[in-house]
């Protein structure tokens, strides 16, 4: 007799390992992949290895030479990957990322687009945009949370000047 299809789906299982599968959906309380790509990832832990994930949501997410485009965990660690967005309370990094919000940021030999996070400990780390209450370690960034209000003030004061002086020359009489 088959079983009803609606109770496979509302289930998750307990673990899945994959080992070079590519899958559209992965839902699981622990997911293990190895050489293998998943669309999306919802688990409690996930385990990567030499693998993909476009969409990530865990508890814990362990990743290891592999390549992610959105992860929100609490726990996110990444060694010698590739992240779009990591999102999370602690994110330990080491590799190559895009966005990084985090409570806490521990990034070790790391290349990130920008960083916000309220403490940042770093080994050495290299960032367009750093936004942090507290940072130790070797940073190089080129815009940091000062820069980053300076910035700010000087392109709102200049985008409202340009639009008093637009609407003085080119205003209705």
């Amino acid at each position: 007799m088959l079983e009803d299809p609606s109770l496979l789906d509302s289930e998750p299982s307990q673990v899945v390992n994959l080992t070079q599968v590519d899958a559209e959906s992965v839902h699981a309380d622990l997911v293990r992949m190895h050489q293998s790509s998943a669309m999306e990832i919802e688990a409690s832990e996930v385990e990567l290895n030499q693998g993909a994930a476009l969409k990530v949501n865990a508890d814990h997410v362990n990743a290891r030479q592999s390549a992610l485009g959105l992860v929100q965990a609490g726990e996110v660690t990444v060694h010698n990957g590739a992240v779009g967005l990591a999102q999370g309370e602690t994110a330990n990094l080491n590799g190559y990322t895009g966005v990084v919000v985090a409570g806490t940021a521990n990034l070790g030999n790391a290349y990130s687009g920008v960083v916000a996070s309220r403490e940042v400990r770093a080994e050495r780390i290299e960032s367009i945009i750093l936004l942090s209450r507290n940072v130790q370690g070797n940073v190089q960034t080129v815009i940091d949370t000062r820069g980053a209000l300076i910035a700010g003030l000087v392109g709102g004061l200049f985008a409202g000047l340009m639009l008093l002086l637009g609407r003085a020359l080119f205003g209705r009489k």
